[in-house]
């Protein structure tokens, strides 16, 4: 049976839409993504992988110091079969400025272990030396500005784990296919005066709810927006006004522009 495990990039308020500010520490012009784990049913007990760290290439080149190690990651052993039916956990995030990725690099350790059905203790999975700089796999994926991406390790097990004769013996040997795509988009625009320095409310049509703020010049971002319709609310103090824009249409791979608001 095919067994699979995606490391899911994905923006936080893009899974859980609601009530939050727009996430600050994410400057305009930066890509934001996160790494998540999850897995499909399958005929073990338990698969569990040694992940250490994950890593970056933005060339073709092989080169060592390309490599770039994601900014938040949570290494240890995890046990995919935890990771099934729909839940997942997230292993590592990042925010990248705009461009290209050509690979991607998982650093496994030696802690890798198998249990079969009715057994009670684990098999140890050994790793090939030739995979001791880390598990290479092609992404080349390009990042655009203030989009958010989820890029999805499809790992099939009933390939990476390899028996070693009849010894009872197993080898990981990990087979693991890749896509990446936009998850989620993001709105933008103005107000006048900048001195109203109005809340913003993204709001879609269950109520969930993204918020923000203008800055000191009046443009503001709102980012990790999935696509749907929304209208969006400025909410501001006297002497100032109220406003809101309504039926405004997100996609995942851009930022949507509105028109500037007066709120005179």
């Amino acid at each position: 049976m095919k067994k699979r495990f995606f490391f899911a990039m994905l923006w936080t308020a893009a899974l859980g839409f609601a009530c939050s500010d727009s996430d600050e520490k994410d400057p305009a012009g930066s890509a934001h993504m996160e790494v998540r784990l999850t897995d499909a049913p399958g005929d073990y007990e338990e698969v569990n992988v040694d992940i250490r760290s994950v890593q970056i290439h933005r060339d073709g080149s092989d080169e060592e110091a390309g490599w770039e190690t994601l900014e938040t990651i949570k290494p240890g052993v995890y046990n995919l079969l935890d990771f099934s039916n729909g839940r997942d956990t997230l292993l590592a995030s990042a925010t990248l400025p705009p461009g290209r990725i050509s690979q991607i690099r998982l650093v496994l350790g030696n802690n890798n272990s198998l249990r079969l059905k009715g057994e009670t203790t684990p098999r140890p999975l050994t790793t090939p030396s030739g995979q001791t700089s880390g598990l290479k796999l092609q992404i080349n994926a390009d990042l655009e500005a203030d989009v958010t991406y989820v890029l999805l390790l499809d790992f099939d097990a009933a390939k990476s784990i390899v028996p070693r004769g009849n010894s009872g013996q197993f080898n990981l040997k990990p087979v693991i296919r890749t896509l990446t795509k936009a998850v989620a988009g993001g709105i933008k625009g103005t107000v006048t005066p900048a001195a109203a320095k109005p809340g913003i409310l993204v709001i879609s049509a269950a109520n969930d709810t993204i918020g923000g703020f203008a800055d000191d010049a009046g443009h503001y971002l709102i980012k990790g927006v999935p696509a749907g319709t929304y209208k969006v609310q400025f909410s501001t103090a006297e002497p100032y006004k109220d406003k809101e824009l309504t039926n405004i249409v997100v996609t995942n791979d851009r930022i949507t522009e509105v028109p500037a608001v007066d709120l005179n």
